[in-house]
């Protein structure tokens, strides 16, 4: 395939995602999608062209070879794509702090902005910060660009952003910020473009995968979120606590005098579905699937928590006009779906038993208060949009 082309990357704690879009005109198209994880071994690049998949395992074998990661792996779409035409690679960065209200050019200002942010994710930055290094080093006359999950939520009252701690704390930038706002952004403008009546409301998007928010958004913009400071705030998540008594914390590390070390893998990895079913899972589908009682207490946990922030955003914006499911769970799991919508029917929200088995984009039944819908997020789309358009700028 001739003609320019741009890349994304979305980077985890611990893998990659990569889409590659071809550039017609001012249109984007994603031509392939792939996925490195480094939790696995040895090394695979996972790649979907299509119907077409292809596993290839790459030679180097380690996160910490990640210049050498990234060759092996432009080297490998090389074969099925000209990439003396890749023009722009766009990046998500998961914390912009206040210091970044937009996507923005990176060069060794804005890189080094970026990594001063670092001490506020520091599971998170460092993973984007070292892929935007290994692309300037493999690619050095590509134009990079950053997208950032905080600048969504840039729109929050100042006073849902506060804590009630110190002023000087939060001058130091100890305050909510909200994440996945790449999602909620693509999830705002999809509402508006499918169902413009419901998007000028009062709505809720439950951003439900193996990181879980949820966002309250009038007329699109986003007031309020589950998330704050951090991304194991709010609703428990498949290895994530969410929100927590911070007296657990001191009582785990000045009684039972655990390192800081250990409290902070039990919080992110040991927690949230896996730690309440006793490790059973982290899945969903797996747990729907067990009959042990830990398995459905993790899960009724997970969907009360759900319901429960469902109700406190729902405050936050006046009431509930339309409630979104998206990501992974949220847009595959009829049984979550339906079992936050039970808990919530006194909010005047009920489900259709038959479009929420199809995972239909309206899933409200018809007498529902509440409107509801299920819209597949596409976070790859908002990075290259803003990639591109800070491409054209600058050029």
């Amino acid at each position: 395939m001739s003609g320019p082309l741009l890349m994304t990357f979305n980077a985890g704690s611990s893998s990659v995602k990569i889409g590659l879009f071809s550039i017609e005109g001012d249109r984007l198209d994603r031509i392939a999608h792939a996925l490195i994880d480094f939790r696995h071994s040895p090394l695979t690049f996972h790649l979907v062209e299509g119907k077409a998949v292809f596993d290839v395992e790459l030679k180097a074998d380690h996160a910490d070879h990640l210049n050498d990661v990234m060759a092996e792996t432009l080297d490998w779409i090389s074969g099925h794509y000209d990439l003396s035409e890749l023009i722009c690679v766009g990046h998500r960065v998961v914390h912009g702090g206040d210091e970044f209200d937009g996507p923005v050019l990176i060069d060794d200002g804005s890189l080094a902005r970026i990594e001063a942010l670092s001490i506020l994710a520091p599971l998170h930055q460092p993973q984007a910060l070292r892929l935007i290094r290994a692309m300037r080093q493999v690619r050095p006359e590509l134009v990079q660009v950053a997208s950032f999950d905080t600048v969504f939520h840039r729109t929050n009252p100042e006073l849902i952003r506060r804590f009630a701690l110190p002023r000087e704390v939060h001058d130091r930038g100890i305050k909510r910020y909200g994440f996945h706002g790449l999602s909620y952004k693509f999830i705002a403008a999809e509402l508006r473009r499918h169902f413009p009546e419901a998007a000028a409301g009062r709505v809720i998007a439950a951003h439900l995968g193996s990181g879980a928010s949820l966002c309250a958004m009038l007329d699109g913009k986003s007031q309020d979120t589950s998330m704050g400071f951090s991304t194991i705030d709010g609703v428990p998540m498949a290895t994530r606590c969410g929100a927590l008594d911070p007296g657990v914390i001191l009582h785990l590390l000045q009684q039972e005098h655990r390192p800081v070390e250990e409290v902070e893998d039990m919080l992110y990895h040991q927690s949230g579905l896996k730690g309440v079913s006793g490790g059973i899972s982290a899945d969903c589908r797996e747990l729907e699937a067990s009959d042990d009682p830990r398995a459905k207490e993790a899960l009724d946990l997970f969907t009360l928590r759900i319901a429960g922030e469902i109700g406190r955003l729902s405050m936050s914006i006046g009431g509930l006009d339309a409630l979104v499911f998206t990501a992974g769970i949220g847009e595959n799991d009829a049984s979550i779906r339906a079992a936050v919508a039970k808990r919530l029917g006194w909010m005047g929200l009920a489900l259709s038993d038959e479009a929420n088995a199809k995972n239909a984009a309206c899933i409200s039944a018809p007498d529902s208060q509440v409107k509801a819908f299920v819209i597949p997020t596409n976070e790859e789309r908002v990075i290259a949009d803003e990639a591109f358009s800070v491409f054209n700028q600058a050029s």
